[in-house]
């Protein structure tokens, strides 16, 4: 028997083994999830990439209303005087503002348009970068008794930060994020909240999205500005890079010292709020992607695909036609019936003009889960060519991995084979994940060597670490930055320090997760 691996002619014209930012890009444009907008920084996201992000917030909101957890929402437009009273908030925030100055366009005698110089505005207003600053102007209203708490809120919303550089999905100039905001009596609930913030964004990624993260807290230079404590989940891409996919902060009692964010307790006495506050955004689309895409396109988990089956009929423009697009709607009907993942299957028959195959490619590069063909001789022998996504090709000779199924055994299977492909992608990804991250480098040199003798995907190392602070941290800071490196988080699930830190040589009190980051 040869060894010889079957030549494949794949969907993409660009693997991301050989320049993974421009597959990353590919995908995005094959699988029709978004396009530039014309406006720097800023995205058109498509149907199918918004289907995909509809069902992210779809699963994440159950998930925080099931906390007790209210929605609602605030301006967009946040006097800049909120931002002035917390100076580590305004500090961390300040280069990526954009600012509102004026209210009102004047035409300029050579067919355009600028600010009116009279509708300046007496106070310039931020567009919302983050919004702990007006919803502290609100929870001071809001919070008068110790009865009153917890205060437990979220938004959904779209946020503007100007990026310098910007990649769709990953970093743009606006994007579109849930953010929650807590008021709690004391330190522990607030703590409290911050880890099951935290542990719901594990949840959703690894249960909904099928992507496995680390869960850890932020050393003391990567904090949110104005936190005590940052925590995160740490996503592996393909490339060995990092994504942070979610975040949860603990505020202490800046914000509530900052907006007045006070409660008379039951002994009558005044105290201070402690709050927390947590978001995730469209940047997970993007990790998705990143993990799940191969050299077809993307590949969409099941829980989180707008349409988890997707049926063409092989429609031949003749009068059978009508008997085969009725198999198909039965075949629709049959699969929607059906529960997989607790929610009714999501079933498309696709009925648009164009040849079967150019079809059933257009949903290869989107990723749609279960891909169903139905030809007039598959309705008279009673069967569906189905093939899935996450396992498109036969490797033994470099065909499609079709496979044929009576109609009826599909419709009572689909639970049970989305259910595997949704468990499928996540073990893929949790394999490569395992296998890149590299332990029991015990000096900054040999990180150094690591990271520029293993190519352009070198993947993560863990590091024990004496958690300098100060001065200290600094330099510790800009030995990274040198490399292009950053601290990802301490693994809540580490094992314990049992040498010296590599950067000072001081005892090691935890472990580290170094890695090039988006």
């Amino acid at each position: 028997m040869s060894d010889k691996k079957p030549n494949i002619r794949h969907a993409l014209d660009v693997k991301p083994a050989d320049d993974f930012a421009k597959w990353y890009q590919a995908v995005i444009a094959a699988a029709d999830l978004a396009e530039e907008s014309g406006v720097r920084g800023c995205m058109v996201i498509k149907p199918w990439g918004y289907g995909i992000w509809e069902r992210i917030q779809r699963l994440m909101d159950d998930r925080i209303k099931a906390a007790g957890v209210q929605n609602t929402y605030f301006p967009i437009f946040i006097p800049l005087a909120n931002f002035e009273r917390e100076a580590a908030h305004v500090e961390g925030f300040a280069k990526e503002m954009a600012v509102v100055t004026h209210h009102r366009l004047i035409a300029d005698g050579d067919g355009g348009l600028i600010p009116d110089p009279q509708a300046k505005l007496e106070e310039p207003l931020v567009v919302r970068p983050t919004s702990e600053t007006i919803i502290g102007d609100a929870m001071a209203r809001w919070v008068q008794s110790w009865r009153d708490l917890p205060l437990m809120l979220n938004q959904w919303s779209n946020v503007v930060r100007w990026e310098m550089r910007t990649r769709m999905f990953l970093r743009t100039s606006e994007f579109l994020w849930q953010e929650g905001h807590t008021a709690h009596a004391t330190r522990e609930e607030a703590l409290s909240e911050t880890h099951r913030a935290l542990e719901m964004y594990r949840a959703c990624a690894e249960e909904d999205l099928a992507l496995p993260v680390i869960a850890g807290e932020k050393p003391e230079n990567e904090r949110f500005p104005g936190a005590d404590e940052t925590w995160s989940i740490e996503a592996m891409m393909q490339d060995g890079k990092a994504l942070q996919a979610g975040t949860s902060h603990y505020l202490g009692t800046n914000f509530a010292e900052a907006a007045g964010i006070r409660y008379q307790d039951r002994e009558g006495t005044q105290q201070l709020c402690h709050t927390t506050s947590w978001g995730t955004s469209t940047r997970l689309v993007g990790g998705v992607v990143m993990t799940h895409g191969d050299d077809d396109g993307l590949r969409v988990p099941p829980r989180i695909a707008p349409h988890q089956v997707v049926i063409l009929p092989m429609l031949r423009e003749k009068p059978e036609d009508e008997a085969l697009l009725t198999y198909c709607e039965e075949l629709r009907a049959g699969l929607a019936s059906k529960t997989a993942l607790g929610e009714p299957v999501r079933v498309l028959l696709d009925k648009t003009p164009g040849k079967a195959s150019a079809k059933r490619w257009d949903w290869v590069r989107k990723g749609a889960p279960v891909i169903c063909e139905v030809g007039p001789r598959d309705m008279e022998g009673g069967k569906v060519a189905m093939i899935r996504r996450d396992a498109l090709w036969n490797l033994d000779n470099g065909k499609l991995a079709t496979q044929f199924a009576p109609r009826d055994e599909l419709i009572a299977d689909i639970a049970t084979l989305l259910a595997k492909i949704q468990s499928s992608l996540f073990d893929q990804a949790r394999e490569n994940r395992d296998a890149n991250i590299t332990r029991g480098l015990a000096k900054w040199d040999e990180v150094i060597a690591f990271y520029r003798d293993n190519g352009p995907y070198p993947g993560w190392v863990e590091v024990q670490w004496a958690k300098p602070t100060g001065a200290a941290l600094e330099k510790v800071v800009e030995q990274l930055k040198g490399e292009k490196l950053t601290i990802r988080n301490v693994p809540s699930n580490a094992q314990p320090a049992d040498g010296v830190c590599i950067f000072t040589g001081e005892p090691a009190v935890e472990r580290i997760l170094v890695a090039r980051a988006y």
